[in-house]
């Protein structure tokens, strides 16, 4: 589980490129590196990956098909940065809302609108998605827990903090950009549930 509270940004160092396969060298933040282990899972981008090896800074994660197809991962390349947040632990604090680091879609960064003292992004509504998202609701954007600001049937808004925009790559996103989206969770589930009910005494 993780929380959607980014923790620093790693730099890919290298691709290894195989048929449906590819293998992520990054360069760890020093404060992310202090008990980690092969077989921990780390959230690039809000997409929880596995460690596979280990060599001082760099650390290495596997992505196979699904997550290649799923997420922007895939479209990365050497020098890139990913937004990262180690697993969650009890008695951890939950910063922001509860997440999987299962990716369900993307979403294209459609405007971007800056004034002296706020940023607001406006995303696309993934197809299918849109009654998972309400105005003052959840949302995690590459691995950020963020609320929901506006919602219509084609769009939804998020107003950032300096503080988001300092720590993640949401400060450096232009239109154009497809970030990974995660639901919250027990929105899916209640939507789902009431969806069941319903249709059931039909």
């Amino acid at each position: 589980m993780f929380t959607g509270i980014v923790q620093g940004q790693g730099t890919l160092l290298n691709i290894i490129k195989k048929a449906d396969f590819q293998t992520h060298v990054l360069a760890m933040p020093d404060e992310l590196l202090p008990g980690l282990e092969l077989g921990a899972s780390v959230a690039h981008n809000g997409c929880c990956l596995t460690v596979t090896a280990i060599e001082e800074d760099k650390v290495s994660f596997d992505l196979m098909q699904e997550t290649l197809r799923v997420t922007n991962l895939g479209g990365l390349n050497a020098g890139d940065k990913v937004n990262l947040e180690r697993a969650a632990r009890f008695g951890d604090d939950i910063g922001g809302h509860a997440m999987s680091g299962h990716i369900i879609a993307m979403s294209e960064l459609l405007e971007r609108t800056e004034t002296e003292t706020n940023t607001t992004l406006r995303f696309a509504v993934p197809e299918g998605l849109g009654k998972y998202l309400f105005t003052k609701g959840y949302i995690g954007i590459d691995g950020i827990s963020l609320t929901l600001g506006d919602v219509t049937g084609s769009h939804f808004l998020v107003h950032l903090i300096p503080e988001t925009l300092a720590r993640t790559n949401l400060g450096r996103v232009q239109p154009g950009y497809r970030a990974n989206i995660e639901i919250d969770p027990q929105t899916q589930a209640i939507v789902d549930t009431v969806e069941r009910v319903l249709s059931s005494r039909e």
